[in-house]
């Protein structure tokens, strides 16, 4: 049953991500580019949005949020490899406003990191995931 329950998660990963690579091509296909707009990003989106849901609703199994888990943690290196194979030789090629634009966005990115960690108040730590402490108990 567990195993089932792990299966749960991956499938509820691909259902966002092919909702969120469909909303990505109808967008762009809608302002007239031939690219998926933002499609991985409405998928993560959308999996927050249900997975916080359910478990709100207690309908989310650790077993099945370890099977999102998997493949959150894969989410970063996967985004950042297919983000290498883009259009770098034309983007380049382009001229120099397209290594502008990259270059702004990056010094945009590095302000806001000091900006962004002095948001709230300090907090405590997290505790420890549960999984860790049952195996702590045994």
């Amino acid at each position: 049953m567990e195993k089932t329950m792990i299966i749960y998660g991956v499938a509820a990963l691909a259902v966002c991500m092919l909702a969120g690579t469909l909303a990505g091509e109808l967008i762009g296909a809608a302002v007239g580019v031939d690219a998926n707009v933002g499609g991985v990003g409405f998928a993560m989106i959308m999996l927050v949005l249900v997975t916080g849901w359910l478990r709100a609703r207690g309908l989310f199994p650790q077993a099945t949020e370890q099977g999102v888990l998997f493949w959150s943690a894969m989410y970063i290196p996967i985004v950042i490899a297919m983000a290498s194979t883009q259009n770098v030789v034309k983007a380049v090629s382009g001229g120099p406003m397209a290594i502008l634009a990259g270059l702004a966005a990056l010094a945009a990115g590095l302000a806001l990191v000091p900006v962004l960690a002095r948001i709230g108040e300090p907090g405590e730590p997290l505790p420890p995931p549960a999984a860790s402490e049952e195996r702590q108990e045994v």
